[in-house]
């Protein structure tokens, strides 16, 4: 129930409040609404069920899709998924997503459905995601749901596994944070400049610990799809999670999907409900960051974080201007992956490859903002024929709208190539991909080394500046061709999506409402389950050995393991590509440079970081998995990224969060090759001269590493068996 309070509350606060099941002095324990569910982060969590012989808790709450490996090439709908991908490792992921979807009972967006499409897409596309629910998935980008008023985040596999098994999560309370934009944006300035903007400003570690909610004139302002665009990328800004209050723009993209609430009575409750979901007057915040609309203008990241980010009309920065040494030698790397030099004018960078899509920016708005720049050019414009252009649509609704709208002609006379939907090159697990120092102009999320292919350079912007570098084969300045004339409208049209959702006979069934009566009646947790099965997690006590130094800020997890080592249906094996790009030379021979292929750091069993942020990023569970392979079992870092974090937890591995002058003494520690001591009983560090040092570690998760025993065993164990599920999910999800 609601926790009953006289204090003023924060969007997050109330959403939070009303999910609670369970709170004891560390964890709560929160009711999940909507699980959403692809193949790359899902396989081991079905077959942690299957092992346990637990059954999904509540098939009617998890929809599933394909989009990281399918391919969005030219697909025969005659033929089968299967015999269309070539890929060995994609195709065995696909395959075991279909089965497990069979085996547990699941909706099921799949190949040849026209429904299928990026997971964060479909979502509200289909009306799945409602505001005041929780929403999880086992992707970092689960945050673009939050634009509803949503309280959405990614997870890792093994919390998959804890929401299918229970429909519930053990979560801490994050932080409050505001961001307020106010002010009329400049014309050519979008959602994604305004969030790049943003993360310019605060950091890839500013918003660590908080859910983020955006306010202001110029939020409020912004359609749904701009407003999942913001949200999206909350978690590049390190948050947790980002929101941003319901209102009429919400209720009326809303109004009439599948898996909305229907009109009537039904509808009337649930708005009444989602009109509570705002922030009470007085309410605290912990961050408050206050943004003038007008200061933004078009913008692009120049670097390999999303935070380098630097205005269109700007310049590439100079290192030799940083005193912070170790941000220094960050941007050094940055500019030589780049392939970039400093003080260079942003706008004469050439491209090779541009690409408009992912799930921050493959909506029909999305693709409308780009045609309106190619209808903005005199007509038989085309890309230069040394640049190639793709449109990868978000889902196949979509593409089905963009066609009847004539979008498709447009880009395909322009010389861009039309694709299926997917997540295609936004992280290149399936064909989609750069090759090594291919520049592209990309609407992704993330330029991280490597993240669009082994060797590749990601510049993020906006669909509609997406368009003009294609057109022009630079990084251009989209309102140098935009304001020059209008759009030309000729055999283009605009209609409506809810002409392409409207499809009774094969829409899954919405989740059943719980009135009081019928929650009374929930079977609880523990019936459903076979006696709680032992984990087999290790304990965690005492760890003493070598501690291998690092002093890498933002060391993001697509770093600490790659891409091509996520088409595993394992946990274990992944120890040989952890830090793949850093310990490996391009011909497959050890980096004799790097800290891991040196006496004695090769038998680490401890990683001391001094740069803040470790294992910002993907919800990949695949990074401490490929940790805890080669050896390691605890990380030292001044700050880590939120998913990160809890899912070293979930597999027995410690992250301890230090200030940056006990990180930088260990550090010293560790570069001698001596050994280091960590003690969860009393809760300290060890150096090698006996000293200690003190850190904090939440009492409940401690308690787990302790006892060796995994979220799931906690949350079936005695003190939670008797408890039903929370009346004020039912009333969120209506």
């Amino acid at each position: 129930m609601p926790i009953p309070t006289s204090q003023p509350r924060t969007l997050y606060d109330k959403v939070f409040d009303d999910h609670i099941v369970h709170q004891g002095e560390g964890d709560v324990l929160i009711y999940i609404d909507r699980h959403l569910v692809h193949e790359v982060t899902s396989p081991q969590a079905f077959e942690g069920l299957r092992n346990a012989s637990r059954p999904v808790r509540r098939p009617d709450c998890t929809l599933v899709t394909v989009d990281h490996n399918i391919p969005t090439s030219l697909r025969d709908p005659k033929k089968s998924m299967l015999s269309q991908i070539h890929e060995p490792d994609s195709k065995a992921q696909l395959a075991a997503l279909e089965e497990n979807v069979k085996e547990f009972g699941l909706t099921y967006f799949g190949f040849g459905d026209r429904r299928q499409g990026i997971v964060h897409v479909i979502g509200p596309e289909q009306g799945f995601t409602l505001p005041g629910t929780t929403v999880v998935c086992g992707d970092s980008h689960t945050s673009t749901h939050g634009a509803f008023g949503a309280l959405a985040f990614g997870i890792g596999t093994s919390e998959v596994e804890h929401v299918l098994a229970t429909q519930t999560l053990m979560q801490n309370k994050s932080k409050n944070m505001r961001v307020s934009v106010e002010g009329q944006l400049p014309a050519g300035v979008t959602s994604k400049d305004i969030v790049l903007h943003i993360i310019g400003l605060i950091g890839t570690a500013g918003g660590t610990g908080t859910v983020i909610e955006f306010t202001g004139s110029a939020i409020r302002e912004l359609s749904m799809e701009a407003r999942m665009s913001i949200c999206n990328m909350s978690i590049e800004g390190g948050a947790r999670a980002g929101m941003i209050a319901p209102d009429d723009i919400t209720f009326d993209y809303l109004r009439g999907r599948p898996l909305a609430p229907k009109a009537g009575d039904e509808w009337d409750q649930a708005e009444a409900y989602w009109r509570t979901l705002v922030a009470d007057p007085g309410a605290k915040y912990d961050i408050e960051v206050d943004i003038r609309a007008e200061d933004i203008i078009p913008t692009v990241t120049w670097g390999t974080s999303p935070e380098d980010v630097v205005p269109i009309n700007g310049s590439v920065p100079d290192p030799s201007t940083v005193s912070d040494p170790i941000k220094r030698a960050g941007m050094e790397r940055s500019l030589q992956y780049m392939g970039l030099e400093a003080n260079a004018l942003i706008n004469s960078v050439t491209i090779d490859k541009a690409f408009l899509g992912s799930c921050t920016n493959s909506r029909i708005e999305d693709l409308r903002a780009a045609a309106a720049v190619i209808l903005s050019l005199p007509p038989g414009s085309t890309v230069p024929p040394n640049i190639y252009a793709m449109v990868v649509p978000g889902s196949g609704l979509i593409k089905e709208q963009a066609e009847a709208e004539g979008l498709d002609v447009v880009f395909k006379a322009a010389g861009w190539d039309w694709r299926e939907a997917g997540c295609s090159m936004c992280l290149g697990m399936n064909p989609d991909q750069l090759k090594p120092q291919e520049r592209c102009a990309s609407t992704s999320n993330r330029n991280f080394e490597g993240r669009q292919g082994a060797g590749g350079r990601t510049h993020l912007m906006s669909p509609a500046m997406v368009a003009a570098a294609a057109m022009t084969g630079r990084l251009t300045d989209v309102r140098e061709l935009t304001s020059k004339s209008s759009p030309r409208t000729e055999n283009v049209k605009v209609t409506q999506a809810l002409d392409y959702l409207t499809d009774p006979a094969v829409a899954p069934p919405a989740p059943a409402p719980l009135s009081k009566a019928a929650a009374a009646e929930v079977t609880p947790i523990a019936s459903v389950n076979a006696p709680v099965v032992a984990s087999g997690m290790p304990s965690f006590t005492v760890l003493k050995g070598i501690a291998a130094p690092l002093s890498i800020p933002n060391v993001d997890t697509d770093l600490l393991i790659p891409k091509q080592f996520l088409k595993t249906l394992k946990r274990t094996g992944l120890g040989s590509a952890l830090f793949w790009s850093r310990r490996y030379l391009p011909g497959g021979a050890e980096n004799p440079e790097f800290v891991l292929n040196k006496e004695p750091f090769r038998q680490s069993k401890i990683l001391v970081s001094t740069g803040e942020n470790f294992g910002c990023g993907s919800s990949r569970e695949h990074a401490p998995w490929a940790l805890n392979d080669f050896g390691i079992r605890c990380m030292i870092a001044p700050s880590f990224g939120d998913i990160f974090f809890n899912n070293s937890f979930k597999n027995g591995m410690l992250p301890i969060v230090l200030p940056q002058a006990s990180c930088d003494i260990l550090y010293a520690d560790a570069l001698s090759g001596a050994e280091i001591e960590v003690d969860l009983h009393r809760c300290v560090v060890v150096r090698p001269n006996g000293e200690t040092i003190s850190f904090e570690v939440d009492a409940f998760r401690r308690g787990c590493l302790l006892e060796g025993l995994d979220d799931i065993g906690k949350s079936l164990s005695a003190s939670f068996l008797s408890l039903p599920l929370p009346l004020t999910s039912s009333r969120a999800s209506n």
